[in-house]
């Protein structure tokens, strides 16, 4: 099927009626909400499909949420024999990748990060931390800012999200700092998000120590097809090293522009991100572009998924001349 890489969004891509018409039209994506509302005791799916947005937002909803819609796009791609030759996912969408490559059960994943997210929402009061986007902040003055605007808090890189994007987290104060000294060294905006936890920064090690009896207790199968972890940006195939690595991730930065670099170099062509939105797409265009990219989270969307395998297909196909030669 060519060389294409499957994509899963983490917080923020969320939107109230996601889902909705994937379920609407196909059986497969129709399922997975039954499995979910099965699996939580509550109906997840009417909080995807009508929810208010401030329900969704919190941050025990956003990511089992997230995740359903994703493994819905997932099945309706893999019942039309779209499949991918790698995964990877950002932050909680590593889980949804793990689910794709059959390493984890689909309701094992969804009472996870509904866990998840309770632990980070518990482990910082709100007001205490914050995040903030740093775009076009010149090449070597991350770590110097960070460093000047710790003053004996916690301000450290979150998301590692492109060549002009990264994200950082940690007390509130210390990363207003960061935005402040960010500007004064170049960077284009620095903009706080509107975020109810500080994740991915030392504030999380709470949330990843009540995290760990949850994952030690879920089974981790081997993959079926490599993924790329936001821990270091390796590629894993292993249930042991899956589960170690949703364990890291929670104190630590999205290696997000690392990850996508690895997938290339691996010789993906394209990637498809599949669930709610475009974000990684958006992401791997300021990353590679010679990475073609296509979303799918509607029934819209999947003429331009048909068209990056058709493309993938041709390309992987022996040229009349190399036939000859053979």
């Amino acid at each position: 099927m060519g060389h294409i890489a499957f994509l899963f969004p983490g917080q923020g891509s969320q939107y109230s009626g996601m889902g909705k018409a994937l379920a609407t039209q196909y059986a497969e994506a129709r399922t997975i909400f039954e499995r979910a509302d099965a699996a939580l005791g509550m109906k997840l799916s009417d909080l995807c499909f009508e929810g208010r947005d401030e329900e969704l937002k919190k941050t025990e909803n956003t990511q089992p949420a997230l995740l359903t819609v994703s493994a819905a796009a997932y099945e309706v791609l893999k019942s039309l024999g779209y499949r991918p030759s790698i995964v990877a996912g950002h932050s909680l969408g590593e889980y949804s990748a793990l689910v794709a490559a059959g390493s984890l059960q689909f309701e094992d994943a969804v009472r996870l990060v509904r866990k998840r997210g309770q632990y980070m929402q518990e482990s910082v009061a709100a007001g205490v931390g914050a995040m903030a986007a740093l775009l076009k902040l010149p090449a070597g003055k991350l770590e110097e800012i960070l460093e000047q605007a710790a003053q004996g808090e916690i301000v450290s890189a979150a998301n590692l999200n492109s060549p002009d994007q990264v994200v950082i987290a940690g007390h509130a104060k210390a990363v207003e700092r960061a935005m402040e000294l960010a500007k004064a060294a170049g960077a284009k905006r620095a903009i706080l998000l509107p975020v109810s936890a500080p994740f991915h920064c030392p504030l999380m090690r709470p949330a990843q120590e009540k995290l760990r009896a949850d994952l030690d207790a879920t089974e981790f199968r081997d993959l079926q097809f490599p993924l790329v972890n936001n821990w270091r940006a390796e590629e894993i195939t292993k249930g042991s090293e899956a589960r170690e690595g949703l364990y890291q991730q929670v104190p630590n930065p999205v290696r997000w522009t690392d990850t996508i670099r690895r997938i290339v170099a691996r010789g993906v062509r394209g990637a498809v991100e599949a669930g709610a939105g475009s974000v990684l797409v958006g992401l791997c265009r300021n990353i590679d572009t010679s990475l073609k990219t296509a979303k799918f989270g509607e029934p819209t969307d999947l003429e331009p998924v048909a068209r990056l395998f058709e493309e993938a297909r041709t390309l992987d196909r022996p040229s009349n001349i190399d036939q000859i030669a053979k």
